[in-house]
């Protein structure tokens, strides 16, 4: 039983759920899971999936079963339209039949270990992970027309908007609960939600730290280990049981939840290991390559005791801060897709997932930082279905005169009649982005008049 709980275990209790059409009592979950945790414990586990809405209940006492919501229970096939809520990232044949594997429990799949192949195999500027065409439409989606200037130049003049749209996602696909507005007041004012964890508010303002060693010392970061372990060392400050952790290798094995990949366990091979990953990555000429590559590598060999993941994600801007294109924080991927993504890695060697998704998230971020300079496809149906609601939301927000931590709270309670729990969390972090953004020239299609924008702004700063 994992000591620490993460998205990726309660993804696979979830999964396994699913494997029982009639639901599933609390013994038959047991019987099912290898080395289970004690039985309360358990019934605690599948509360908080409960509240989720991402599990529900049928029967009362022993007779208690757990199911999949009535939207989730239907598996979706290569040829079908995938569920806009599920599926909000389109999905390559391959990618479908890596989740289809991953998707599996945990009993029905094999156990592997670290292959070194899947390092030793790949061939810098010979091997590709990213098709041409991909590699030649992401240079196009992320140019900016700062070419020549110095590096991290683009990065900087957007600093603010990157630091808490990166720092907020990348946590959020940690599991982090802070909103986007909470995540707005704590950089900026240091101001922590009362409601939450005190580890959720050290991940973030680790982030703000560690984007900002990339952005001070854009012209050395690479991929070498004075750039790698000193974002390990700020993205784990205070969060490891030991301290002396941070910024090193590991000298010892790990477990990693939610999957049967065991990552290597002998310090001399990490050590090695490590040093090719960074000589092949620093060799890649693409900066798409060299950005990928980085989020398949860091986290497969899981050279740290933790945060690996956090340090891919934040390795992966690196090519692109140094070469001003578009960075990448992963705004609006869902975390069911980044970690089946990363579970395609560990037990399949298959990047396809993977790849599905970094392709998705840097072209959602470009959109974000850039002007758009090319289509990127019919509009997102998210936003035609909720149009109304973050009309209404947005005005109401302004019109009442609410501050930021007023916002927050009355924003969550009014989006409590969306059905569907994934809409729910877009829509907030839509709505917070809207007020964030909102400005002079932009408040008539809100249907506001200057006077109360300005007398709102002065409440909400």
């Amino acid at each position: 039983m994992p000591k620490r709980l993460t998205e990726e275990y309660f993804t696979s209790l979830v999964n396994l759920i699913g494997t029982f059409p009639r639901g599933a009592r609390l013994r038959e979950i047991m019987a099912e899971i290898d080395d289970p945790p004690p039985q309360r414990t358990l019934q605690d586990h599948l509360s908080r999936l409960v509240k989720q809405q991402r599990v529900t209940t049928t029967g009362k006492g022993v007779a208690r079963r757990y199911l999949l919501p009535v939207r989730q229970q239907t598996p979706v096939s290569p040829n079908e339209e995938p569920d806009e809520q599920i599926d909000s990232i389109p999905l390559t044949p391959e990618a479908v039949a890596i989740r289809e594997k991953i998707s599996a429990p945990l009993i029905r799949r094999k156990p592997v270990g670290y292959d070194r192949v899947f390092l030793d195999a790949y061939s810098p500027n010979e091997t590709y992970y990213l098709p041409d065409e991909t590699r030649k439409r992401l240079a196009e989606v992320g140019r900016v027309d700062q070419e020549g200037l110095p590096p991290g130049t683009y990065a900087r003049e957007i600093h603010n908007r990157l630091l808490i749209d990166l720092s907020w996602n990348s946590s959020r696909l940690e599991g982090n609960t802070y909103s986007l507005l909470e995540t707005e007041r704590l950089l900026e004012l240091g101001a922590a939600a009362e409601d939450k964890d005190a580890r959720e508010a050290q991940m973030i303002l680790n982030h703000k730290a560690a984007i900002e060693l990339l952005l001070d010392d854009s012209v050395d970061i690479g991929f070498n280990r004075y750039t790698i372990c000193n974002l390990h060392a700020l993205l784990s400050d205070h969060l490891l049981a030991d301290q002396g952790a941070c910024g090193r290798l590991r000298s010892k094995p790990v477990g990693v939840t939610g999957t049967l990949f065991h990552p290597l366990g002998v310090p001399q091979m990490i050590e090695e290991c490590f040093d090719v990953l960074l000589e092949k990555a620093e060799a890649i000429a693409d900066p798409f390559e060299q950005a990928f590559f980085a989020m398949v590598q860091i986290p497969y060999l899981q050279p740290f005791i933790d945060v690996n993941k956090r340090v891919s994600r934040l390795a992966a801007n690196i090519p692109l801060i140094r070469m001003n294109l578009c960075p990448l924080s992963f705004v609006d991927v869902p975390d069911r897709h980044y970690t089946g993504g990363i579970l395609g890695v560990y037990e399949l060697n298959d990047v396809a997932y993977l790849r599905d998704v970094f392709v998705w998230a840097y072209q959602r971020s470009s959109n974000r930082y850039s002007a758009v300079r090319q289509t990127l496809g019919e509009p997102d149906p998210f936003f035609l279905r909720h149009r109304r609601a973050i009309k209404d939301l947005v005005r109401d927000v302004v019109t009442r005169g609410m501050s930021k931590t007023e916002a927050i709270a009355w924003i969550r309670e009014r989006v409590t009649g969306v059905t569907l729990t994934d809409d729910r969390k877009r829509l907030i972090e839509v709505v917070e982005t809207e007020l964030m953004c909102l400005h002079q020239g932009s408040i008539a299609r809100y249907k506001l008049r200057p006077s109360e924008f300005d007398a709102w702004k002065a409440t909400w700063s």
